[in-house]
Protein backbone atom coordinates (compact mmCIF):
# COMPACT_ATOMS: atom_id res chain seq x y z
CA UNK A 1 0.00 0.00 0.00
CA UNK A 2 1.33 3.39 -0.89
CA UNK A 3 1.10 6.24 1.64
CA UNK A 4 -1.19 8.02 -0.82
CA UNK A 5 -3.93 5.49 -0.20
CA UNK A 6 -3.66 6.31 3.46
CA UNK A 7 -4.52 9.93 2.72
CA UNK A 8 -8.22 9.20 2.44
CA UNK A 9 -10.03 11.76 4.64
CA UNK A 10 -11.92 11.21 7.83
CA UNK A 11 -14.33 13.18 9.90
CA UNK A 12 -13.53 14.45 13.35
CA UNK A 13 -15.34 16.15 16.19
CA UNK A 14 -16.15 19.81 15.84
CA UNK A 15 -15.08 22.60 18.14
CA UNK A 16 -11.61 23.73 19.02
CA UNK A 17 -9.62 26.81 18.17
CA UNK A 18 -9.74 26.73 14.38
CA UNK A 19 -13.24 28.16 14.05
CA UNK A 20 -12.78 29.51 10.54
CA UNK A 21 -11.45 26.21 9.21
CA UNK A 22 -14.24 24.29 10.92
CA UNK A 23 -16.95 26.58 9.57
CA UNK A 24 -15.56 26.18 6.06
CA UNK A 25 -15.51 22.41 6.48
CA UNK A 26 -19.14 22.43 7.50
CA UNK A 27 -20.08 24.64 4.56
CA UNK A 28 -18.31 22.33 2.19
CA UNK A 29 -20.06 19.36 3.70
CA UNK A 30 -16.80 17.56 4.46
CA UNK A 31 -16.58 17.10 8.22
CA UNK A 32 -19.75 15.00 8.41
CA UNK A 33 -20.21 13.41 5.02
CA UNK A 34 -23.01 11.31 3.68
CA UNK A 35 -25.93 13.25 5.18
CA UNK A 36 -28.65 11.28 6.92
CA UNK A 37 -27.19 7.96 5.74
CA UNK A 38 -24.28 8.14 8.17
CA UNK A 39 -26.11 10.13 10.84
CA UNK A 40 -28.50 7.20 11.24
CA UNK A 41 -25.79 4.60 11.85
CA UNK A 42 -26.84 2.11 14.51
CA UNK A 43 -23.73 0.79 16.23
CA UNK A 44 -24.33 -2.75 17.44
CA UNK A 45 -21.54 -4.84 18.95
CA UNK A 46 -21.18 -8.35 17.53
CA UNK A 47 -20.91 -11.20 20.03
CA UNK A 48 -17.78 -13.32 20.46
CA UNK A 49 -17.27 -16.41 18.35
CA UNK A 50 -17.22 -14.78 14.91
CA UNK A 51 -14.36 -15.77 12.60
CA UNK A 52 -11.32 -13.52 12.88
CA UNK A 53 -9.19 -13.28 9.72
CA UNK A 54 -5.66 -12.07 10.38
CA UNK A 55 -4.97 -8.42 9.66
CA UNK A 56 -2.02 -8.04 7.25
CA UNK A 57 1.23 -6.54 8.44
CA UNK A 58 1.23 -2.76 8.07
CA UNK A 59 -2.57 -2.54 8.35
CA UNK A 60 -4.77 -1.65 11.34
CA UNK A 61 -7.97 -3.28 10.05
CA UNK A 62 -9.54 -5.05 7.09
CA UNK A 63 -13.11 -4.92 5.81
CA UNK A 64 -14.22 -7.91 3.76
CA UNK A 65 -16.25 -7.75 0.54
CA UNK A 66 -15.14 -4.30 -0.55
CA UNK A 67 -13.97 -3.27 -4.04
CA UNK A 68 -10.27 -3.23 -4.87
CA UNK A 69 -7.94 -2.39 -1.99
CA UNK A 70 -10.47 -0.14 -0.24
CA UNK A 71 -11.01 -2.64 2.57
CA UNK A 72 -7.38 -2.79 3.75
CA UNK A 73 -6.88 0.10 6.14
CA UNK A 74 -3.19 0.86 6.39
CA UNK A 75 -1.22 2.36 9.23
CA UNK A 76 -0.54 5.39 7.03
CA UNK A 77 -4.25 5.85 6.44
CA UNK A 78 -4.99 5.67 10.15
CA UNK A 79 -2.18 8.10 11.01
CA UNK A 80 -3.57 10.63 8.53
CA UNK A 81 -7.10 10.17 9.88
CA UNK A 82 -5.82 10.67 13.43
CA UNK A 83 -4.03 13.85 12.36
CA UNK A 84 -7.22 15.24 10.82
CA UNK A 85 -9.27 14.28 13.89
CA UNK A 86 -6.79 16.09 16.12
CA UNK A 87 -6.83 19.24 13.97
CA UNK A 88 -10.61 19.32 13.82
CA UNK A 89 -10.76 18.66 17.57
CA UNK A 90 -8.66 21.74 18.26
CA UNK A 91 -5.55 19.83 19.37
CA UNK A 92 -2.21 21.53 18.77
CA UNK A 93 -0.53 18.18 18.14
CA UNK A 94 -1.51 14.56 17.66
CA UNK A 95 -1.63 12.82 21.05
CA UNK A 96 0.47 9.73 21.64
CA UNK A 97 -0.90 6.35 22.77
CA UNK A 98 -1.53 6.47 26.49
CA UNK A 99 -2.30 10.22 26.55
CA UNK A 100 -5.82 11.17 27.75
CA UNK A 101 -7.09 12.40 24.37
CA UNK A 102 -5.61 9.59 22.29
CA UNK A 103 -8.33 6.93 22.78
CA UNK A 104 -11.12 9.38 21.95
CA UNK A 105 -9.44 10.61 18.76
CA UNK A 106 -8.42 7.07 17.79
CA UNK A 107 -12.06 5.97 17.84
CA UNK A 108 -13.12 9.10 15.96
CA UNK A 109 -10.56 8.40 13.25
CA UNK A 110 -11.40 4.70 12.94
CA UNK A 111 -15.14 5.30 12.86
CA UNK A 112 -14.75 7.83 10.06
CA UNK A 113 -12.60 5.42 8.04
CA UNK A 114 -15.02 2.52 8.62
CA UNK A 115 -18.01 4.62 7.56
CA UNK A 116 -16.26 5.61 4.36
CA UNK A 117 -15.22 2.04 3.55
CA UNK A 118 -18.63 0.58 4.40
CA UNK A 119 -20.38 3.13 2.25
CA UNK A 120 -18.12 2.37 -0.70
CA UNK A 121 -18.64 -1.36 -0.18
CA UNK A 122 -22.41 -1.01 -0.14
CA UNK A 123 -22.36 1.20 -3.23
CA UNK A 124 -20.32 -1.44 -5.06
CA UNK A 125 -22.84 -4.13 -4.12
CA UNK A 126 -25.65 -1.95 -5.41
CA UNK A 127 -23.76 -1.23 -8.63
CA UNK A 128 -23.55 2.50 -7.90
CA UNK A 129 -20.57 4.46 -9.20
CA UNK A 130 -19.42 8.08 -9.44
CA UNK A 131 -18.04 9.26 -12.76
CA UNK A 132 -15.15 11.70 -13.11
CA UNK A 133 -17.57 14.23 -14.61
CA UNK A 134 -19.95 13.94 -11.65
CA UNK A 135 -17.10 14.33 -9.19
CA UNK A 136 -15.70 17.43 -10.93
CA UNK A 137 -19.11 19.05 -11.22
CA UNK A 138 -20.03 18.49 -7.56
CA UNK A 139 -16.61 19.57 -6.31
CA UNK A 140 -16.84 22.82 -8.29
CA UNK A 141 -20.36 23.45 -7.01
CA UNK A 142 -19.42 22.94 -3.37
CA UNK A 143 -16.27 25.01 -3.74
CA UNK A 144 -18.18 27.93 -5.31
CA UNK A 145 -20.92 27.76 -2.66
CA UNK A 146 -18.54 27.54 0.30
CA UNK A 147 -15.65 29.85 -0.55
CA UNK A 148 -15.57 33.37 -1.90
CA UNK A 149 -12.15 33.04 -3.51
CA UNK A 150 -9.39 30.60 -4.40
CA UNK A 151 -7.29 32.17 -1.65
CA UNK A 152 -9.92 31.38 0.98
CA UNK A 153 -10.12 27.79 -0.29
CA UNK A 154 -6.34 27.34 -0.04
CA UNK A 155 -6.33 28.78 3.49
CA UNK A 156 -8.98 26.24 4.46
CA UNK A 157 -6.87 23.41 3.00
CA UNK A 158 -3.85 24.57 4.99
CA UNK A 159 -5.69 24.98 8.30
CA UNK A 160 -7.81 21.82 8.12
CA UNK A 161 -5.07 19.46 7.01
CA UNK A 162 -7.17 18.19 4.09
CA UNK A 163 -5.44 17.29 0.85
CA UNK A 164 -6.95 17.61 -2.59
CA UNK A 165 -7.44 13.84 -2.57
CA UNK A 166 -9.22 14.06 0.79
CA UNK A 167 -11.71 16.52 -0.65
CA UNK A 168 -12.33 14.38 -3.72
CA UNK A 169 -12.94 11.38 -1.46
CA UNK A 170 -15.43 13.33 0.66
CA UNK A 171 -17.30 14.66 -2.33
CA UNK A 172 -17.39 11.17 -3.86
CA UNK A 173 -18.88 9.79 -0.63
CA UNK A 174 -21.56 12.47 -0.59
CA UNK A 175 -22.56 11.59 -4.14
CA UNK A 176 -22.63 7.87 -3.32
CA UNK A 177 -24.74 8.56 -0.24
CA UNK A 178 -27.27 10.59 -2.24
CA UNK A 179 -27.50 7.89 -4.91
CA UNK A 180 -27.97 5.18 -2.28
CA UNK A 181 -30.78 7.12 -0.66
CA UNK A 182 -32.48 7.47 -4.04
CA UNK A 183 -32.11 3.72 -4.58
CA UNK A 184 -33.61 2.99 -1.17
CA UNK A 185 -36.52 5.33 -1.87
CA UNK A 186 -37.25 3.32 -5.01
CA UNK A 187 -37.20 0.06 -3.04
CA UNK A 188 -39.43 1.31 -0.22
CA UNK A 189 -42.99 -0.07 -0.23
CA UNK A 190 -45.61 2.16 -1.84
CA UNK A 191 -48.96 2.90 -0.15
CA UNK A 192 -51.92 0.95 -1.50
CA UNK A 193 -55.22 2.50 -2.48
CA UNK A 194 -56.78 0.92 0.60
CA UNK A 195 -54.20 2.56 2.87
CA UNK A 196 -54.85 5.92 1.22
CA UNK A 197 -58.61 5.55 1.74
CA UNK A 198 -58.17 4.43 5.36
CA UNK A 199 -55.96 7.45 6.07
CA UNK A 200 -58.51 9.76 4.45
CA UNK A 201 -61.36 8.43 6.58
CA UNK A 202 -59.30 8.69 9.77
CA UNK A 203 -58.10 12.22 9.01
CA UNK A 204 -61.21 13.54 7.29
CA UNK A 205 -62.69 15.29 10.31
CA UNK A 206 -59.45 16.90 11.49
CA UNK A 207 -57.44 17.56 8.32
CA UNK A 208 -59.81 17.72 5.38
CA UNK A 209 -62.94 19.34 6.81
CA UNK A 210 -63.53 23.05 7.03
CA UNK A 211 -65.68 23.67 10.14
CA UNK A 212 -68.85 25.72 9.97
CA UNK A 213 -68.27 29.41 10.56
CA UNK A 214 -70.18 32.66 10.93
CA UNK A 215 -69.53 36.32 10.17
CA UNK A 216 -70.64 38.24 13.26
CA UNK A 217 -70.91 41.91 14.19
CA UNK A 218 -70.19 42.60 17.87
CA UNK A 219 -70.06 45.57 20.18
CA UNK A 220 -68.38 44.86 23.50
CA UNK A 221 -68.37 47.19 26.50
CA UNK A 222 -67.69 46.52 30.16
CA UNK A 223 -70.51 48.91 31.06
CA UNK A 224 -73.99 47.39 30.85
CA UNK A 225 -75.44 50.87 30.49
CA UNK A 226 -73.33 51.72 27.42
CA UNK A 227 -74.03 48.33 25.90
CA UNK A 228 -77.77 49.03 26.29
CA UNK A 229 -77.35 52.40 24.62
CA UNK A 230 -75.60 50.68 21.71
CA UNK A 231 -78.47 48.18 21.42
CA UNK A 232 -81.06 50.95 21.44
CA UNK A 233 -79.23 52.78 18.66
CA UNK A 234 -79.09 49.61 16.56
CA UNK A 235 -82.75 48.86 17.20
CA UNK A 236 -83.51 52.13 15.44
CA UNK A 237 -81.11 51.51 12.54
CA UNK A 238 -79.53 48.10 12.00
CA UNK A 239 -77.76 48.92 8.76
CA UNK A 240 -74.03 48.29 8.15
CA UNK A 241 -73.50 52.05 8.15
CA UNK A 242 -75.16 52.35 11.56
CA UNK A 243 -73.07 49.48 12.95
CA UNK A 244 -69.88 51.30 11.96
CA UNK A 245 -71.05 54.45 13.71
CA UNK A 246 -72.27 52.70 16.87
CA UNK A 247 -69.23 50.40 17.14
CA UNK A 248 -66.89 53.32 16.84
CA UNK A 249 -68.69 55.05 19.68
CA UNK A 250 -69.40 52.19 22.09
CA UNK A 251 -67.15 49.20 21.40
CA UNK A 252 -64.03 48.72 23.52
CA UNK A 253 -62.50 46.14 21.21
CA UNK A 254 -59.86 48.00 19.23
CA UNK A 255 -59.46 45.19 16.69
CA UNK A 256 -63.03 45.50 15.36
CA UNK A 257 -64.49 48.85 16.40
CA UNK A 258 -63.24 50.54 13.22
CA UNK A 259 -64.96 48.09 10.88
CA UNK A 260 -68.37 48.01 12.49
CA UNK A 261 -67.54 45.27 14.97
CA UNK A 262 -67.28 42.66 12.21
CA UNK A 263 -65.50 39.38 13.01
CA UNK A 264 -65.31 37.16 9.94
CA UNK A 265 -65.06 33.37 9.86
CA UNK A 266 -65.77 32.76 13.54
CA UNK A 267 -65.74 28.99 14.18
CA UNK A 268 -67.75 27.27 16.85
CA UNK A 269 -65.81 26.82 20.06
CA UNK A 270 -63.50 29.78 19.51
CA UNK A 271 -65.54 32.29 21.50
CA UNK A 272 -65.89 32.23 25.25
CA UNK A 273 -69.10 30.94 26.78
CA UNK A 274 -71.93 31.81 26.99
CA UNK A 275 -71.24 33.98 23.93
CA UNK A 276 -70.15 31.05 21.74
CA UNK A 277 -73.39 29.10 22.25
CA UNK A 278 -75.50 32.21 21.77
CA UNK A 279 -73.81 33.16 18.48
CA UNK A 280 -74.21 29.66 17.00
CA UNK A 281 -77.83 29.31 18.10
CA UNK A 282 -79.04 32.67 16.81
CA UNK A 283 -80.59 33.00 13.33
CA UNK A 284 -78.96 35.33 10.82
CA UNK A 285 -80.04 38.97 10.93
CA UNK A 286 -81.43 38.95 14.48
CA UNK A 287 -80.03 41.48 16.95
CA UNK A 288 -79.18 40.04 20.38
CA UNK A 289 -77.82 41.36 23.68
CA UNK A 290 -76.45 42.85 25.67
CA UNK A 291 -75.20 39.43 26.84
CA UNK A 292 -72.90 39.24 29.84
CA UNK A 293 -69.67 37.55 28.74
CA UNK A 294 -66.08 37.44 30.04
CA UNK A 295 -64.97 40.16 27.60
CA UNK A 296 -67.84 42.44 28.60
CA UNK A 297 -71.50 43.04 27.78
CA UNK A 298 -71.94 42.10 24.14
CA UNK A 299 -74.47 43.13 21.51
CA UNK A 300 -74.20 40.99 18.38
CA UNK A 301 -75.79 40.02 15.10
CA UNK A 302 -75.00 37.04 12.83
CA UNK A 303 -74.47 38.50 9.37
CA UNK A 304 -73.98 35.25 7.41
CA UNK A 305 -73.14 31.55 7.91
CA UNK A 306 -70.93 29.08 6.06
CA UNK A 307 -71.78 25.41 6.59
CA UNK A 308 -69.19 22.73 7.30
CA UNK A 309 -67.56 21.37 4.16
CA UNK A 310 -65.24 18.39 3.59
CA UNK A 311 -62.77 17.93 0.75
CA UNK A 312 -63.39 14.91 -1.43
CA UNK A 313 -60.81 12.12 -1.50
CA UNK A 314 -59.98 12.90 -5.13
CA UNK A 315 -58.92 16.42 -4.15
CA UNK A 316 -56.45 15.29 -1.46
CA UNK A 317 -55.42 11.83 -2.69
CA UNK A 318 -52.04 12.94 -4.02
CA UNK A 319 -51.31 14.76 -0.75
CA UNK A 320 -52.14 11.67 1.30
CA UNK A 321 -50.10 9.46 -1.00
CA UNK A 322 -47.07 11.73 -0.57
CA UNK A 323 -47.47 11.70 3.22
CA UNK A 324 -47.65 7.92 3.36
CA UNK A 325 -44.72 7.52 0.96
CA UNK A 326 -42.53 9.73 3.13
CA UNK A 327 -43.53 7.81 6.26
CA UNK A 328 -42.91 4.41 4.64
CA UNK A 329 -39.59 5.53 3.15
CA UNK A 330 -38.37 6.78 6.51
CA UNK A 331 -39.30 3.54 8.28
CA UNK A 332 -37.77 1.42 5.50
CA UNK A 333 -34.63 3.55 5.54
CA UNK A 334 -34.17 3.26 9.32
CA UNK A 335 -34.62 -0.51 9.25
CA UNK A 336 -32.19 -0.78 6.33
CA UNK A 337 -29.52 1.29 8.08
CA UNK A 338 -29.78 -0.85 11.22
CA UNK A 339 -29.24 -4.01 9.15
CA UNK A 340 -26.45 -2.27 7.21
CA UNK A 341 -24.53 -1.50 10.41
CA UNK A 342 -24.84 -5.11 11.57
CA UNK A 343 -23.71 -6.51 8.22
CA UNK A 344 -20.63 -4.34 7.83
CA UNK A 345 -19.58 -4.57 11.47
CA UNK A 346 -19.50 -8.34 10.97
CA UNK A 347 -17.15 -7.86 7.98
CA UNK A 348 -14.71 -5.57 9.83
CA UNK A 349 -11.71 -7.03 11.68
CA UNK A 350 -9.22 -4.94 13.58
CA UNK A 351 -5.63 -5.41 14.71
CA UNK A 352 -4.70 -5.44 18.39
CA UNK A 353 -4.77 -1.92 19.77
CA UNK A 354 -7.35 -0.76 17.23
CA UNK A 355 -10.42 -2.78 18.22
CA UNK A 356 -13.63 -0.78 18.71
CA UNK A 357 -17.33 -1.64 18.84
CA UNK A 358 -17.37 -1.49 15.04
CA UNK A 359 -15.03 -4.47 14.77
CA UNK A 360 -16.34 -8.03 14.52
CA UNK A 361 -13.60 -9.20 16.90
CA UNK A 362 -14.68 -6.72 19.57
CA UNK A 363 -15.28 -8.59 22.85
CA UNK A 364 -18.11 -6.75 24.53
CA UNK A 365 -19.47 -7.26 28.04
CA UNK A 366 -23.07 -6.45 27.11
CA UNK A 367 -22.89 -3.04 28.73
CA UNK A 368 -23.45 0.18 26.74
CA UNK A 369 -20.16 2.09 26.49
CA UNK A 370 -21.95 5.38 27.19
CA UNK A 371 -23.24 4.15 30.57
CA UNK A 372 -21.29 5.26 33.69
CA UNK A 373 -19.21 2.42 35.17
CA UNK A 374 -20.74 3.17 38.59
CA UNK A 375 -24.03 1.71 37.34
CA UNK A 376 -22.46 -1.75 37.60
CA UNK A 377 -20.72 -1.34 40.94
CA UNK A 378 -22.12 -2.87 44.11
CA UNK A 379 -21.59 0.24 46.24
CA UNK A 380 -20.69 3.15 43.93
CA UNK A 381 -19.11 6.15 45.55
CA UNK A 382 -21.61 9.00 45.62
CA UNK A 383 -24.55 6.70 45.02
CA UNK A 384 -26.05 5.21 41.88
CA UNK A 385 -26.01 7.59 38.87
CA UNK A 386 -29.36 8.72 37.46
CA UNK A 387 -28.45 7.72 33.89
CA UNK A 388 -28.28 3.97 34.57
CA UNK A 389 -30.23 1.82 32.09
CA UNK A 390 -32.91 -0.66 33.11
CA UNK A 391 -31.57 -4.09 34.12
CA UNK A 392 -33.64 -5.68 31.37
CA UNK A 393 -34.71 -4.46 27.92
CA UNK A 394 -37.88 -2.42 28.13
CA UNK A 395 -40.87 -3.18 25.97
CA UNK A 396 -42.81 -0.20 24.68
CA UNK A 397 -46.23 -1.45 23.60
CA UNK A 398 -48.95 0.81 22.28
CA UNK A 399 -51.71 2.06 24.53
CA UNK A 400 -54.81 0.01 23.65
CA UNK A 401 -57.04 1.74 21.14
CA UNK A 402 -54.39 4.21 19.92
CA UNK A 403 -53.24 2.36 16.77
CA UNK A 404 -54.87 4.13 13.81
CA UNK A 405 -54.08 4.83 10.14
CA UNK A 406 -52.76 8.21 11.31
CA UNK A 407 -50.62 6.68 14.09
CA UNK A 408 -49.80 3.13 12.95
CA UNK A 409 -47.53 2.58 15.96
CA UNK A 410 -50.02 4.08 18.40
CA UNK A 411 -49.13 5.95 21.56
CA UNK A 412 -46.09 4.28 23.17
CA UNK A 413 -46.57 3.12 26.73
CA UNK A 414 -43.22 2.40 28.38
CA UNK A 415 -43.19 -0.28 31.06
CA UNK A 416 -41.78 1.32 34.17
CA UNK A 417 -42.45 1.67 37.89
CA UNK A 418 -45.00 4.38 38.52
CA UNK A 419 -45.34 6.66 41.55
CA UNK A 420 -48.30 6.01 43.82
CA UNK A 421 -50.06 9.18 42.66
CA UNK A 422 -49.93 7.93 39.05
CA UNK A 423 -51.32 4.55 40.10
CA UNK A 424 -54.20 6.32 41.85
CA UNK A 425 -54.92 8.34 38.72
CA UNK A 426 -54.77 5.12 36.70
CA UNK A 427 -57.41 3.51 38.90
CA UNK A 428 -59.62 6.58 38.52
CA UNK A 429 -59.25 6.29 34.73
CA UNK A 430 -60.42 2.70 34.71
CA UNK A 431 -57.11 0.97 35.33
CA UNK A 432 -55.50 1.89 32.02
CA UNK A 433 -52.09 3.63 32.27
CA UNK A 434 -51.67 6.84 30.34
CA UNK A 435 -55.30 7.98 30.60
CA UNK A 436 -56.10 11.18 32.50
CA UNK A 437 -58.23 10.89 35.59
CA UNK A 438 -61.89 10.29 34.78
CA UNK A 439 -61.24 9.71 31.07
CA UNK A 440 -63.15 6.95 29.32
CA UNK A 441 -61.04 3.96 28.16
CA UNK A 442 -60.49 3.70 24.38
CA UNK A 443 -62.91 1.59 22.42
CA UNK A 444 -61.73 -2.00 22.35
CA UNK A 445 -59.59 -1.68 25.50
CA UNK A 446 -59.86 -4.59 27.98
CA UNK A 447 -61.91 -3.94 31.15
CA UNK A 448 -59.86 -2.94 34.23
CA UNK A 449 -58.86 -5.70 36.61
CA UNK A 450 -61.57 -6.42 39.17
CA UNK A 451 -64.24 -4.52 37.24
CA UNK A 452 -67.70 -6.13 37.27
CA UNK A 453 -68.76 -7.74 33.99
CA UNK A 454 -70.83 -5.49 31.75
CA UNK A 455 -74.55 -5.82 32.15
CA UNK A 456 -76.34 -7.58 29.37
CA UNK A 457 -78.90 -5.51 27.57
CA UNK A 458 -82.48 -6.63 28.26
CA UNK A 459 -84.14 -8.50 25.40
CA UNK A 460 -86.14 -6.31 23.10
CA UNK A 461 -89.87 -6.42 23.73
CA UNK A 462 -91.98 -7.87 20.98
CA UNK A 463 -94.26 -5.43 19.28
CA UNK A 464 -97.91 -5.95 20.10
CA UNK A 465 -100.27 -6.54 17.27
Amino acid sequence: MSPDKGRRGTSGKGGGNRAAGHAAARRLGLVVFGGAFLVLFVVIAIAEGVGNPSVPSGAVAIVEDTPGDVGEITQAEFDHALELAAKQGGEKKVPKPGEPKYEELKETALNAIFEAVWLQGLAAEEGIEVSAQELAKERKKLKNESFQSEKEFKEFIKESGFTSEDIDDRVRLQILSAKLQERLAEKAPKPTQGEIEDYYEAAKATQFTQPASRNVRMIVNKSRKKAKEAREALDKDNSAKSWKKVAKKYSEEEATKKNGGLQAGVQEGTLEEPLDAAVFNTPEGRLEGPLKAPRGFTVFEVVSSTPESAQELSAVESQIKSTLEQRDEQEYFQNYVGAFANTWTARTFCADGYVTERCANYKGNGRPTTTPAACYEANPEGGLPEACPAPVSQLVPALPGTVTPLEPKGTPLAQRPRPKEEEAAEEAAGGIPGLPEGAAPPEGAPPPEGAPPPEEAPPAEEESE
